[in-house]
């Protein structure tokens, strides 16, 4: 029996296999501040523009967050957003990728708007077309060459042809020869064309829809659940119910997974995040139900960001163990930026040695924090302090002012680093706002350049005379009788 904690230490090198509709996840973010006199709708003024991989793609992601060796396979067109899909798989699947191309197929893009947090629109741009039997062939003998170190096989499918009934059909067959476990994230109403998967996740709705049972509180979900399951005939069904948490139907019995309360941004790409860490738990020696718990986690993680954001195992430690606080590294530290910038947050940077916290780091980090919706604060390390400011500096250790700056209400983040100046660091969370003393003139002001490159602003915060640390420590020494004074 493995607890989550003990599943997270687990999936790190295990082997996954996803195959299915590849596609780009497209998000224009802007502001709206009008109506159109053309016609009774927003004027979205644009701002930024991000694109990610999405559909079986954001799967994919998913279980590369988590240090899954992950391996891919599907069908794109042959255009430039088939180029830019294959791109983005490349760096995502250490176990290898097979796309099947189509030069006249239109690889997939979903495109969303947003304005002040509100999805607007979203355009679909697509084709349906069945892969063709030489694609079907293709992608078997690709799988013929792993499956013997694959652990877990997904099918992500969103009807858009690359999971064609002889794929399904055969996956399945070798899977099961092999003794692998397959999971399958359907579509349709007719869920027979899955038969002899391991497991099916449909969420209320498809539930619904396959079964014509009302799935309406648990009694009914539960008898959804196993009639889904019998007549599939597959071994499992995982009812996922949003908010409202999770059922797995098995041949034992059900097990009811209690929903976990989060603010809720968007609930785009959650089934992904659900069933790429329920197959990673799974392909870790979990048993359904010990996945099922880790993956209704994920889930309620998914759904506070916007798009198809990846939920990481970093993630999902801090969300068991959430008194781990302010104080992080650089790679926990971009998981929480990039966090807050999906829900549209301004991210705000300054950085120093806050060596000695006085009035005036209180007041400056104050006035940083009133300009953006997340502060991070880079923070030198023990070295770092005495290069730059000479022997017997730092007069506190890292551990010790770190500490006394998480606990300031105006500081969201603390970011320790080891070089002399936070050009890494700034590169690495490309904040919005770049904070520094009034004392520099933004030529001075490391990081300026680059941020301004990605059209981010500088603030250059008024400094309270007078007060220092090098002050301090003067007046501490002179008061002591110290012959140094």
């Amino acid at each position: 029996m493995f607890t989550s904690e003990d599943l997270l230490d687990r999936l790190a090198g295990t082997h996954v296999v996803v195959i299915g509709d590849l596609m780009l996840d497209r998000a224009v973010f802007g502001k709206v501040g009008r109506i159109s006199p053309e016609a009774p709708i927003p004027v979205l003024e644009m701002g930024r523009e991000e694109t990610r991989i999405g559909g079986a793609g954001n799967v994919v992601a998913n279980l590369h967050a988590l240090g899954v060796k992950v391996a891919a396979a599907g069908v794109v067109g042959g255009d430039a957003e088939g180029d830019e899909i294959a791109r983005i798989m490349a760096e995502l699947t250490p176990g290898g990728a097979i796309l099947w191309r189509q030069e006249d197929r239109a690889s997939t893009v979903k495109t969303r708007y947003w304005g002040g947090g509100q999805q607007l629109l979203r355009v679909d741009r697509e084709s349906r077309t069945s892969l063709p039997e030489e694609g079907v062939a293709a992608i078997l003998d690709w799988l013929d060459e792993r499956i013997g170190e694959t652990r877990a096989i997904v099918l992500s499918d969103y009807a858009k042809g690359a999971l064609s009934p002889s794929l399904v059909e055969q996956v399945i067959l070798r899977a099961r020869a092999a003794g692998r476990p397959v999971l399958v994230d359907p579509k349709g109403r007719d869920h027979g064309r899955y038969r002899g998967a391991t497991l099916l996740t449909p969420n209320r709705r498809e539930l619904v829809e396959a079964t014509g049972i009302p799935a309406s509180d648990d009694d009914s979900v539960a008898q959804a659940a196993e009639a889904l399951r019998t007549s599939s005939g597959v071994d499992a069904v995982l009812a996922t119910l949003g908010s409202e948490g999770m059922l797995l139907a098995e041949a034992g019995g059900t097990t009811r997974i209690p929903g976990i309360r989060r603010e809720v941004f968007d609930v785009v790409g959650a089934g992904d995040t659900v069933i790429a860490t329920l197959s990673a738990a799974m392909a870790a020696g979990a048993t359904q139900a010990e996945a099922a718990r880790l993956a209704n986690l994920a889930g309620s993680i998914a759904v506070t960001r916007i798009g198809t954001a990846p939920v990481s195992r970093i993630d999902l430690l801090d969300a068991l163990a959430p008194a781990q606080g302010k104080v992080a590294d650089l790679e926990r530290a971009r998981a929480i930026v990039m966090n807050a910038r999906g829900k549209n947050r301004r991210i705000g940077f300054t950085n120093g040695c806050f060596d000695l916290l006085h009035a005036g780091h209180v007041a400056y980090l104050h006035a940083a924090r009133a300009r953006c919706d997340l502060l991070v604060v880079g923070l030198n390390d023990d070295a770092s302090v005495t290069r730059l400011k000479g022997p017997g500096r730092p007069a506190n250790v890292l551990d010790d002012r770190a500490r006394v700056l998480a606990a300031l209400a105006d500081v969201d983040l603390v970011v320790p680093f080891a070089q002399d100046t936070p050009l890494d660091l700034i590169n690495a969370l490309k904040p919005d706002l770049l904070v520094k003393g009034a004392d520099y003139l933004p030529e001075q002001v490391v990081g300026w350049k680059e941020v301004a490159s990605w059209g981010g602003e500088l603030y250059l915060a008024e400094i309270k005379p007078g007060v220092s640390t090098t002050a301090l420590l003067e007046r501490g020494r002179t008061r002591q009788g110290d012959p140094q004074a």
